[in-house]
């Protein structure tokens, strides 16, 4: 299940560069932790669900992307992030 309009702007709030950040680094990981932790609890219900499975390790892997991207291009940025995220 996708996140609510809502949902997205609670966490975009934390990241967001200016007021209409959706695209940044930052902002795209913080979806992706969002969404990620959504699904680590669906499938610890449904353990069976392997179609979910497979879209949460496609959303770790892009994640993990994005993360190396932001650490090689501005460390201190990607520092503050794992730190705002808890990651």
């Amino acid at each position: 299940m996708a996140l609510t309009t809502q949902q997205k702007s609670k966490v975009l709030e934390k990241v967001r560069i200016h007021d209409k950040d959706t695209g940044s680094a930052e902002a795209q990981i913080a979806l992706f932790t969002t969404e990620i932790e959504f699904l680590a609890r669906h499938l610890k219900k449904h353990q069976k669900d392997n179609s979910s499975r497979l879209g949460l390790l496609k959303m770790v892997a892009k994640r993990k992307r994005l993360l190396d991207y932001l650490k090689r291009e501005d460390p201190k940025r990607h520092s503050s992030l794992v730190k705002k995220l808890d990651l």
